[in-house]
């Protein structure tokens, strides 16, 4: 439900990884394309001022080190679910890939946290996982296994609603959907499969619902404190139904980081401490 005193912001803790070693060398997504080359210092430039505007906004932010051989280690959602403290490993679909669960992981244990676990079924952590206030929101179709939703919820003592992704642009749920507040969502409907979309009208009968166009920028992988909304600067549409509801809206451009198929809340895993 909406607060009726209005959009607030809250102070979140930011998990983030330079993408020194962005490179475009193999496809997984339709974004991809590896004849097409990146600009790795417009990358970095452009991951840099994302990095920047959270410090600004007054949120906190860890950086764990690239690596090289892992260009797309710059993801950093994909990296691992937090939530309550709790730390659910990733287990990437695709073999370039597989070496980041590991090396998110030992970020994690090598910074105190004690509750983790390194996954059984295959899952890219908060790429597929979003997590509302009693509820977290699970992708499935192209990369994380349903299977994984049922061992998250075990691990995290939290209920897990599955969604099935049906368009292959929305690889991953948080291409397609993100949290504007913790019991209410914006999303694409055409990302979903049918089931899914009543699913979704359900559970979010006044969620936002984006346009192709905006979906298409990859608008939808978006960062929202409560308040503060950092979205793709080429989603104008979105931008301008998100200020009309009392949100202020930072666009940021992404489009460099965007032809690996991420935007801003690709670069970033929120650290959820536990409840108080």
């Amino acid at each position: 439900m909406k607060n009726p005193a209005g959009p607030v912001a809250v102070r979140r803790h930011y998990l983030m990884c330079r993408p020194t070693y962005f490179a475009v060398d193999y496809a997984i997504n339709p974004w991809m394309d590896p004849a097409a080359g990146v600009d790795r210092d417009r990358a970095i430039r452009q991951w840099e001022a994302l990095r920047d505007l959270y410090l600004d906004l007054g949120h906190e932010v860890h950086e764990i080190a690239p690596i090289e051989g892992l260009p797309d280690m710059v993801f950093a959602a994909n990296g691992a679910l937090v939530v309550d403290g709790r730390v659910y490993g990733a287990r990437f679909a695709s073999a370039e890939r597989t070496p980041e669960g590991p090396a998110y992981l030992e970020w994690f244990r090598a910074h105190g946290y004690t509750e983790t676990r390194e996954p059984k079924s295959v899952n890219e952590g908060e790429g597929d996982f979003i997590t509302l206030d009693e509820v977290v929101l699970a992708g499935t179709g192209f990369r994380t296994e349903a299977a994984a939703h049922q061992e998250a919820e075990r691990f995290l003592g939290r209920p897990v609603v599955t969604l099935q992704l049906a368009d292959p642009r929305f690889y991953h749920l948080d291409t397609a959907l993100f949290a504007l507040s913790g019991d209410r969502v914006a999303y694409y409907p055409g990302a979903f499969s049918a089931g899914s979309r009543k699913v979704l009208e359900a559970l979010f009968p006044d969620a936002l619902l984006a346009t192709e166009e905006d979906a298409a920028v990859l608008g939808l992988n978006a960062v929202c404190d409560g308040r503060n909304v950092v979205v793709a600067a080429e989603a104008t549409a979105l931008a301008a139904r998100l200020r009309a509801e009392g949100l202020a809206v930072h666009p940021v451009e992404m489009d460099e980081l965007r032809r690996a198929g991420g935007g801003a809340k690709c670069c970033t895993l929120e650290l959820r401490p536990p409840r108080e």
